[in-house]
């Protein structure tokens, strides 16, 4: 992982072919492709959500996630590489259960909206199952490690949390409860 870009504009992917960090060419439509390229959006949604007034707490927790998935990125561009550590994983267990321990618990299925803080958690969750997916898929045809996709099965459930903390950190004064799905079965319970 040495290598740094010095010239963004190679023209050498002009054939649909890319070049892998173990110097390796694919077509630009090869599953590790996908995977790394969900990953890369994935980090770009997260960049996005830190334009937003956030609790330190979970600025802090975002920007070591950047970091993780850029790891990720890379282990993903080298095929065999190993970059995500199993203790990354863990961090996302412990986070998980830190900021669900200050949430009530759901009676009912939330919609992926509230504060635009929270939608905005909420679409990083959905890119980060596809990009679970993406990287399942990778797998099958392919070695993969297993710590890339536990941290993004991870990831995608802390989103999911951190959206609930959003609605209710009130710091752009909209701040709340979180968005819940009139389903029928609740209607008629409440009717």
């Amino acid at each position: 992982m040495s290598n740094r870009l010095t010239q963004i504009a190679t023209r050498t992917g002009d054939d649909g072919s890319t070049g892998l960090g173990d110097g390796s060419r694919v077509p630009k439509s090869h599953l590790r492709i996908a995977a790394m390229g969900d990953v890369d959006e994935l980090n770009s949604g997260l960049g996005v959500l830190l334009a937003e007034p956030l609790p330190a707490d979970v600025r802090e927790l975002l920007v070591a996630i950047q970091h993780e998935l850029f790891n990720l990125g890379g282990e993903l561009s080298i095929p065999g590489y190993s970059l995500l550590k199993d203790e990354a994983v863990l961090r996302l267990d412990e986070a998980l259960e830190h900021h669900n321990a200050r949430l009530p618990r759901l009676a009912e299925f939330i919609l992926p909206a509230g504060t635009r803080g929270a939608a905005l958690a909420h679409v990083s969750r959905t890119v980060a199952r596809r990009a679970e997916r993406a990287l399942v898929a990778l797998a099958a045809t392919e070695a993969v490690n297993a710590a890339p996709r536990q941290y993004l099965n991870r990831l995608s459930d802390l989103l999911f949390v951190l959206a609930r903390v959003l609605n209710r950190a009130n710091l752009d004064g909209l701040g709340g409860d979180d968005v819940y799905w009139r389903s029928e079965r609740l209607q008629r319970q409440q009717g």
